[in-house]
């Protein structure tokens, strides 16, 4: 087994892709609309399945809101500067929420972003992280 994406529910899908893609820089990997159920997908990430896990974005037609709940906590990735991608997040609009710095009790690096909607993005500083220049992965 493996995981292959994870949904978070959206109110506004444009804004949300573009969180994704011009904010932490994600690819839109591909789109779908169901007229008959109401629903549109978007599934984003820095490569498609099966080289890595993707973000699967689902805008339920007219809904605009969702309420977060106690449960989810955040969605993880791996940068190789957490100070350096923080201040690519901010300069792109981004919303970062815990700048860099070391996590409590321990030395690993991490700061946290929230998307449009709310969610949770924890950076964590790692060496071995493939950004493609981008700093954010």
């Amino acid at each position: 087994m493996r995981i292959l994406h994870t949904m978070l529910r959206v109110g506004n899908l444009q804004r949300s892709i573009d969180f994704y893609t011009h904010v932490l820089g994600m690819k839109l990997l591909r789109t779908s609309e169901n007229p008959e159920y109401k629903y549109s997908l978007a599934f984003l990430g820095y490569a498609a399945n099966p080289e890595q896990a993707e973000i699967e974005l689902t805008y339920n037609w007219g809904v605009e809101q969702y309420e977060m709940g106690s449960a989810f906590g955040h969605i993880a990735l791996g940068v190789t500067d957490a100070y350096a991608a923080c201040e690519k997040i901010k300069a792109a609009g981004g919303n970062v929420t815990r700048e860099a710095g070391p996590v409590k009790g321990g030395s690993t690096v991490i700061a946290f972003v929230t998307d449009p909607d709310g969610y949770k993005i924890e950076l964590i500083q790692r060496p071995d992280a493939n950004t493609g220049g981008t700093g954010v992965r």
